[in-house]
């Protein structure tokens, strides 16, 4: 939730340039979830049920884009949500499908006259991905990118952080966030900018939940959007194509054996991290090392893995893994 101290009537530092806008829903699904429930449309300032015989494919594609849900999955029948005591919408509802609300949709005079609340409509639209990494070498970084009202659009950079990251990254089931970075390091983004300004606290399930600006905006922040690495793998101690290599296991950061490592995971690694090739796979010296648990699994990639965490492994033969024989890795940037 978003809160603005506010400095009395008539004061602001605020021209017209500024001025708030808001977009409501004239429509709702109750007694399922987000984005499931007996529908209800709202006409005169009044919740209305719509009659089954009024309502059809078409109209439940509009719906369920206006409420940023996946396609229609399930049109059903009264029982699924239970009946409700709202009056009931008698209007057949003509929409071509293409519609981004259901309000701009036509209606006319049902010829069905015995509607009654047990023919009320329920809805199922699938729960879609809402967020995705757009231009990197795996789905766990790129660009971000929001869908909002069945449109792909971008973040701006502003007011971003890695707490905002942390959630996208938790979102996608991509590990931990490595890095935000600026000046389109992915491309540039195209569409209309959904979020500007992201407050997450960094526990949130998905970005959607976040507090936020909302920005309808297509101009000067197009080449300043973010662009986030999430991965189970991260370089510390260097720079962030080089450093002691750590991989995230139970949600604790281990250090990598250098007997338990070779190239071909060293270039799964640097692919992960968005590098580029491994230049050198190097010993404890080079990096400072640390006071994370050892990892001593042998990682067994074939090189070609998007991340680390799809490589195979199996228990090392070597029992002699100590903070003094972990692995750093040095990628080109």
């Amino acid at each position: 939730m978003l809160w603005v101290l506010s400095l009395g009537w008539g004061k602001s530092n605020c021209d017209h340039f500024k001025d708030a806008g808001v977009i409501c829903s004239g429509v709702r699904l109750v007694g399922g979830s987000r984005c499931s429930g007996r529908l209800e449309i709202l006409h005169d300032q009044m919740w209305m049920s719509v009659c089954a015989a009024a309502f059809d494919q078409q109209d439940a594609e509009v719906v369920c884009r206006e409420l940023d849900c996946g396609a229609p999955v399930q049109v059903l029948g009264a029982a699924a949500f239970g009946k409700g005591d709202a009056q009931m919408w008698k209007h057949e509802i003509q929409c071509r499908g293409n519609e981004s609300q259901i309000h701009l949709c036509p209606t006319s005079l049902s010829v069905k006259s015995n509607c009654s609340q047990e023919q009320n409509i329920g809805l199922l639209c699938a729960d879609i991905i809402n967020v995705r990494l757009v231009g990197g070498h795996s789905h766990c970084a790129g660009r971000v990118e929001v869908l909002h009202r069945g449109q792909w659009g971008t973040v701006c950079d502003i007011g971003w952080d890695l707490a905002d990251a942390a959630v996208v990254c938790r979102e996608l089931d991509c590990g931990e966030p490595v890095d935000a970075l600026g000046d389109a390091h992915f491309g540039p983004g195209s569409g209309p900018v959904w979020i500007k300004n992201a407050m997450c606290t960094g526990s949130e399930s998905t970005l959607k939940k976040c507090g936020s600006v909302p920005s309808i905006y297509h101009g000067n922040c197009l080449d300043k959007n973010v662009q986030v690495i999430c991965s189970d793998a991260r370089l510390v101690g260097g720079s962030r194509c080089s450093g002691r290599l750590e991989i995230l296991h139970d949600q604790t950061w281990m250090s990598v054996c250098a007997a338990a490592f070779d190239q071909q995971d060293a270039e799964v690694v640097c692919r992960e991290l968005d590098c580029g090739a491994p230049v050198q796979v190097l010993g404890a010296v080079a990096f400072s090392k640390g006071d994370t648990q050892m990892w001593t699994q042998e990682i067994q990639c074939r090189g070609n893995e998007s991340q680390i965490h799809l490589c195979p492994t199996s228990p090392s033969h070597e029992n002699s893994c100590s903070h003094n024989s972990h692995v750093g890795l040095a990628c080109a940037d």
